[in-house]
C-alpha cells in the first residue's frame, strides 16, 4: 500500500521515527520526483537474526579480505553510493528529500552506516534506521565484488551483539534469500515490531573506533 504525501509537507525526523514505529516508511518514485510515498507492504521482508546464513565461500571472503569495514564514518558518501545506478539497478528512489531526512536521523544517532573500504576508497556499504531493538535496512551498494555482502555480514554481527530483535529489509530479493531473508504477513510483522520497540539495543556494542575484522564479525555470528 502506498500513499502519496503532499510535496509541501515537511517530514521531520520525529515524524519519520513515528512512521517506522507504525510499520510504514517513505520512498520516492525516482531521484527526480520531489514527492514521497508512504509504503506499508502486505508482505514485509525480514532477516531472522538467529537464522542468518553465510555460505562457506562468503565466510572465507569475510575472513581473508583485504577490505576494511567501519561504521558511521561517512554517511553522505554511503547514501551517494546507494543512490548511484548500478548494473543490476538502473534507477534509484533516493531523491534529495530522502537524503536530507536520513542525514538528520544520522545526526540524531538513529541512522547508521556500515562502510567497506579498499584503502581510502569507499567500495561498498549500507545504511539503515535504528529504533528500539529494531533495525530497518534501507539500501546497500557495491563497487567491487562482495563488498555489500561483507557489509551485511558485519551488520548482522553488530545487531546480534547489540541485542536487536528485528532486522527489517522492507522487501525480499533473491539475493537476500541466500542469507535467510523471508516474507512475513503484515499482521505478524506488526507483532514482531511491537516486541522489538519494547527496549533499547546498542549499535556500538562492537567497536566503532576502529575497523572490525572479518574474524571478529564471524565469531559474533557463531556465538
Amino acid at each position: 500500500m502506498a500513499n502519496r504525501e503532499n510535496t509541501f509537507i515537511e517530514i521531520t525526523p520525529e515524524v519519520l521515527l513515528k512512521a517506522y514505529a507504525c510499520g510504514i516508511f517513505p520512498m520516492a518514485e525516482s531521484a527526480d520526483d520531489p514527492a514521497l510515498y508512504w509504503i506499508e507492504p502486505e508482505q514485509r521482508g525480514i532477516i531472522p537474526l538467529q537464522g542468518f546464513h553465510v555460505s562457506s565461500r562468503l565466510a572465507r571472503t569475510v575472513r581473508t579480505t583485504p577490505l576494511t569495514v567501519w561504521v558511521d564514518r561517512d554517511f553522505d558518501a554511503v547514501i551517494e553510493g546507494c543512490a548511484t545506478p548500478q548494473p543490476d539497478r538502473d534507477k534509484t528512489w533516493i531523491n534529495a528529500r530522502i537524503r536530507n531526512i536520513y542525514r538528520s536521523l544520522y545526526d540524531l544517532g538513529h541512522c547508521h552506516t556500515v562502510e567497506v573500504y579498499n584503502g581510502d576508497d569507499l567500495v561498498g556499504g549500507l545504511y539503515g534506521v535504528s529504533l528500539g531493538r529494531a533495525f530497518f535496512g534501507e539500501s546497500m551498494f557495491h563497487r567491487v565484488r562482495d563488498a555489500s555482502k561483507i557489509a551485511l555480514v558485519h551488520l548482522i554481527a553488530r545487531l546480534r551483539a547489540g541485542g536487536y530483535r528485528l532486522c527489517d529489509t522492507q522487501y525480499v530479493t533473491e539475493h537476500l534469500k541466500t542469507f535467510g531473508a523471508v516474507d512475513v504477513p503484515k499482521k505478524r510483522y506488526h507483532r514482531l515490531l511491537e516486541e522489538a520497540l519494547a527496549g533499547e539495543a546498542d549499535f556500538a556494542a562492537l567497536p566503532t573506533h576502529r575497523a572490525l575484522t572479518g574474524a571478529e564479525a564471524l565469531a559474533q555470528l557463531a556465538s
